[in-house]
């Protein structure tokens, strides 16, 4: 197919590009001078639920020249028909997990009063998440609660102090990512990082986590800060977790990340926190 009218040179119009990505090609158009950018997006409307967005690529353009791909110009406007590939680097993007606070969020998931009967370990996981809401106050991180459907199980434990909470929010969907939680962290600029803890690991806060990283966000799951009513699923659920990317880790793991140097301002604070160690109880305990 030729480039429709005006598609020359310093013309309008659309010009024909075949975009290939795997065992796929698919002959679609772009506007005339689009670049890498452009590109991009179109593969993505193309192959959207094939590509793992958590991997690096490279755009490749074929080059009659050569007879074969080469990597994209610098600069490569569309000005001609074509034919480009996406193509996934082998390499795995590694987590590191570094935390700040100016990029972090804390999510409080579910930690209500009709629960405590049924949670295995459910005081000690108060105590723990008491410790990470106090750390956030003091750290100014912005804290995100959620309650499933308080109307029938009630509002969050009275020794958890939500004083200073960013949003307190009912849900029926097991998720915490509800629209306007979106919308909150959209305001926050530079999110990088939330961290997650509450209950139940394998449902709420495995879903949750699912969704988060599945916008391009690093989750950490305090690991001594949820359960479940069966060890079995918290621990299968941590283990799946971690195989996606996840970070799970421990309250004081995160605190101390967060302040970083003995010399931050908040540091005695902090200390004075986690001076008991958190409780182990049996949360450790194996399948």
């Amino acid at each position: 197919a030729a480039a429709e009218p005006g598609a020359g040179p310093g013309g309008g119009g659309t010009v024909p590009v075949l975009f290939c990505f795997s065992v796929f090609a698919r002959p679609s158009s772009v506007p005339h001078g689009a670049g890498y950018e452009l590109l991009i997006q179109k593969f993505l409307s193309l192959y959207g639920d094939q590509i793992d967005m958590h991997r690096k690529f490279v755009v490749q353009l074929f080059a009659e020249e050569w007879s074969q791909y080469i990597d994209l110009p610098k600069g490569f406007l569309v000005s001609e028909r074509c034919k480009v590939r996406l193509v996934p680097l082998q390499i795995q993007i590694t987590t590191l997990g570094n935390l700040t606070p100016s990029s972090t969020v804390f999510f409080c998931c579910d930690m209500q009063e009709r629960f405590r009967p049924a949670i295995k370990y459910f005081g000690d996981i108060i105590s723990v998440g008491q410790r990470l809401l106090q750390g956030a106050r003091l750290l100014g991180i912005p804290v995100i609660v959620t309650e499933q459907y308080p109307k029938g199980l009630g509002s969050t434990v009275q020794e958890i102090d939500l004083t200073g909470a960013k949003l307190v929010l009912p849900k029926t969907k097991f998720s915490m990512v509800l629209p306007e939680v979106e919308a909150a962290l959209a305001e926050i600029p530079g999110v990088r990082s939330i961290v997650l803890f509450g209950v139940e690991t394998h449902v709420c806060i495995q879903q949750t986590a699912l969704e988060l990283i599945g916008r391009g966000l690093e989750v950490h799951i305090v690991a001594d800060a949820t359960s479940s009513r069966s060890m079995m699923d918290r621990m299968f659920a941590l283990e799946r977790l971690a195989r996606t990317g996840i970070i799970v880790t421990t309250s004081e793991a995160i605190l101390l990340q967060l302040v970083a140097d003995k010399e931050h301002p908040k540091f005695k604070e902090i200390q004075n926190l986690i001076k008991a160690s958190a409780p182990e109880s049996g949360l450790l305990s194996k399948v």
